[in-house]
């Protein structure tokens, strides 16, 4: 009972820790300080617990990286298609 209790409480801080960054960065479509290292690496994290969630039915993990990965996943089409864009304005002032 406590571990699920734990793990709850877990997801509610990632989730609220991390939903607010997010809901700022798809609001302003600024996307100049990620890095995409970093942000990559923190998107295959979730892809990987989400996985692990799956295989040892633990929901709270599960929940937890399904809408980080959600989330990550969005912003790292938008970080894509930004970069994109800068690079094309870019080659054309030149």
């Amino acid at each position: 009972m406590i571990t699920a209790i734990v793990g709850y409480i877990a997801c509610i801080c990632m989730i609220l820790g991390y939903l607010p960054q997010a809901i700022y960065t798809i609001r302003t479509n600024d996307t100049d300080g990620i890095a995409m290292p970093t942000f990559l690496l923190m998107a295959f994290g979730s892809v990987f617990f989400i996985i692990q969630g799956i295989l040892l039915g633990n929901w709270p993990l599960l929940v937890t990286n399904v809408v980080t990965g959600s989330c990550s996943a969005i912003i790292f089409i938008m970080k894509m298609r930004n970069d994109l864009r800068r690079r094309r304005n870019n080659k054309r002032q030149s």
